[in-house]
C-alpha cells in the first residue's frame, strides 16, 4: 500500500509509529513489512496506513483504527507481536509509538 490512506468521517484513532532504523537491507525487515501491511487490513476495525522513510533512516508510519480496542488488539496479534520483537532486537536503533484521537480531517483528493 502507498498513497494517502482514504479514512472515513473522523472521529477515529491513529497509531503513529516512529522508528529509526538499526539493520542493514536483506535483513528481513523488507518482507516483514510487506506481510504487516497484509495482514494489518485485515484486522477489525482497520482503516487504513501510510508511511515514509527518509535517507537518514528515520520512518513514520501511521495507522487508522475505529477504536483504541481495535488498536489493542492490532498489538496482540501473533504475528505481529513477531514482528515487534524482531525490531527491538534487530531492526530499529530506536522508536516510539503514538496514539491520537483524530477529531476531524481535511483535504481534496
Amino acid at each position: 500500500m502507498s498513497g494517502i490512506a482514504k479514512t472515513p468521517r473522523a472521529p477515529y484513532y491513529a497509531a503513529i509509529f516512529t522508528s529509526r532504523r538499526a539493520g542493514e537491507p536483506g535483513d528481513g525487515y523488507a518482507e516483514m513489512s510487506e506481510r504487516m501491511e497484509e495482514l494489518a487490513p485485515a484486522q477489525p476495525g482497520f482503516l487504513g496506513i501510510e508511511h515514509a522513510r527518509g535517507e537518514d533512516g528515520v520512518g513514520i508510519t501511521v495507522s487508522y483504527w475505529r477504536s483504541l480496542e481495535d488498536i489493542r488488539a492490532w498489538k496482540a496479534v501473533d504475528e505481529h507481536r513477531n514482528a515487534q520483537r524482531l525490531g527491538r532486537e534487530r531492526w530499529y536503533a530506536a522508536y516510539h509509538v503514538r496514539v491520537a484521537r483524530v477529531e476531524y480531517d481535511y483535504g481534496f483528493d
